[in-house]
């Protein structure tokens, strides 16, 4: 799991009150998807991971943590096929979600990762074996969890994993609501960071998530605390910072931008 009170995020829908604030109340509720996942004694068959036209990515940023848990679960798509999300206009650049295809993009993200400016955070480096094992457990997974490349202007230059936060281990550790979607996010290129790319990439994959998903009120994000230039980033995209929360392999801060603000943020 990758990353102004832990207890105050609440399990139903917020509404902003009268100073433009939202509002937090705690509703003891699992979601319908886990009340699923608690029923199921037999995991079903992993789906094909979705296939997307071929390109070739260059020679080749600001991370969070390692990907979700991947139990049983229904056959549903629990991401509203995000392949199929296209391209968004940015300020810097046509941006847009591709979702990884091992036999192609594993020497670039496995590069990214062996950065040791990622690798202090993201904890991957080595082989590419090892950055191949991240990624299968999310590929051969359920769907909950989508790694994908960010393309700028057809460029890959970023990793992105794009999940569903109430069904990975971090709603253990939050008061999750249901369809809440979660985002990591590395910047590849060196020269891309530090200089607002990360904060453009983030609003656009949070505003590309909160279109495509209709039922998801809130995107949610845990960097590491220590990761400074990230917490930023994510505040300066219009997330609000919601909690410290004790996560089993770091200590991080609880970002959220919710559907009622993001226009105004």
């Amino acid at each position: 799991m990758p990353p102004a009170d832990a207890s105050a995020d609440s399990g139903t829908p917020s509404a902003p009150s009268a100073d433009g604030s939202v509002e937090d109340t705690l509703e003891l509720r699992l979601p319908d998807e886990l009340v699923a996942l608690f029923g199921q004694e037999q995991p079903p068959e992993s789906p094909t991971p979705v296939a997307v036209e071929p390109f070739v990515p260059p020679p080749g940023g600001s991370p969070v943590a390692n990907g979700p848990d991947h139990g049983a679960f229904t056959g549903e798509d629990l991401l509203d096929t995000l392949a199929d999300w296209g391209a968004v206009a940015t300020p810097i650049g046509s941006f847009q979600l591709v979702p990884v295809r091992i036999e192609r993009d594993l020497p670039l993200i496995s590069r990214w990762m062996n950065d040791p400016a990622v690798a202090a955070f993201w904890e991957l480096a080595g082989p590419e074996s090892v950055t191949e094992t991240h990624l299968g457990s999310q590929l051969t997974g359920d769907g909950r969890s989508v790694p994908c490349l960010g393309l700028l202007d057809g460029v890959a230059m970023s990793y992105f994993e794009i999940y569903r936060a109430d069904l990975d281990l971090l709603a253990r550790h939050y008061p999750a609501r249901p369809h809440d979607t979660g985002i990591h996010l590395l910047i590849g290129g060196v020269a891309d960071r530090g200089r607002g790319v990360g904060t453009t990439l983030l609003r656009a994959a949070a505003d590309h998530v909160l279109d495509h998903r209709p039922h998801c009120a809130r995107v949610i994000a845990e960097p590491d605390l220590r990761n400074t230039p990230s917490v930023s980033a994510f505040l300066s995209a219009g997330f609000r910072f919601s909690a410290e929360v004790d996560l089993p392999d770091k200590r991080a801060a609880l970002m959220v931008r919710d559907r009622a603000l993001s226009k105004v943020l």
